[in-house]
């Protein structure tokens, strides 16, 4: 049996966990010097409150040992191999952390770096639980899940640009009215509107989309305490013709610490034909 792993940054939620299989490792976050960890028992009403009172939130790695134990419970349960599918080095030392605990597993591990976050980390190992669901062996869920980063497309709010700039890992300009509407594409990251309310945001998201993207597509649509905009943009993406699957997640503190609260957006996976 090869299982498969991946980290709390992938945004999984609960019943798209269970259908692939995967088992999760949650990161850590620190909210003001309290140190929580990324999971379902982390109470998200309270953390987007204490982001919109201008918390200091710090995100870290989980130990090679918190890996190394999830591994062993994998081997234990009858996995002869595992597959584990990682926030991307750029943007953490979880990659760092799993190749250490893989060298103390009693089967063998494969170590996948997205090279990406958030859904789009999701999407990965959706893929890879696909590769293995029709049959793929371990090398196999390793090429699908690399090879998700180059199909697929981010479309999102920055709810607080001081909050983005401090991160480090969105670098985008104020808007002169609202805030900025970004996309992240394969080829990088640009502004590609501005917003003052819901209606126009989507707009804007759904229109990039429609003019990018051609095949069929799956779709996570995810909010940072803004369910009502999230909720807006399900509706409009949900029409359009080429999309086969729609999934909700909420974003947790490792993706809501960089973007802000009342951040929403989209996560687009361009399938294969």
């Amino acid at each position: 049996m090869i299982a498969l792993a991946t980290d709390s940054n992938a945004m999984l939620p609960a019943e798209l966990t269970a259908r692939l299989g995967a088992r999760i490792v949650p990161l850590s976050v620190v909210v003001d010097g309290v140190s929580l960890v990324e999971d379902e028992t982390l109470d998200l009403p309270r953390f987007y409150s204490a982001l919109r009172r201008g918390a200091v939130v710090t995100t870290s790695a989980p130990s090679p040992g918190l890996l190394a134990e999830t591994y062993a419970e994998l081997a234990g349960a009858g996995a002869t191999e595992i597959v584990s599918v990682h926030v991307g080095s750029a943007y953490s030392g979880t990659v760092g952390a799993a190749q250490v605990a893989a060298r103390l597993a009693p089967v063998p591990v494969h170590i996948v770096d997205s090279g990406t976050a958030s859904f789009a980390l999701g999407c990965c190992v959706w893929a890879a639980a696909d590769a293995l669901a029709h049959g793929g062996d371990s090398a196999s869920a390793v090429a699908a899940a690399k090879t998700v980063t180059d199909t697929t497309t981010s479309v999102f709010t920055v709810g607080e640009i001081e909050r983005a700039r401090a991160g480090g890992r969105i670098q985008v300009e104020a808007a002169r009215d609202g805030v900025p509407v970004v996309a992240m594409t394969p080829t990088g990251i640009a502004t590609i509107g501005s917003a003052t309310d819901v209606e126009t945001a989507v707009e804007q998201m759904t229109r990039f989309l429609e003019q990018h993207l051609v095949g069929q597509l799956r779709v996570g649509i995810g909010d940072a305490d803004d369910l009502d905009a999230a909720n807006a943009l399900a509706d409009a993406l949900g029409s359009l013709p080429q999309v086969r699957e729609l999934v909700r997640y909420r974003c947790g503190p490792t993706v809501a610490a960089h973007t802000g609260a009342g951040t929403f957006g989209a996560v687009v996976w361009e399938l294969a034909p």
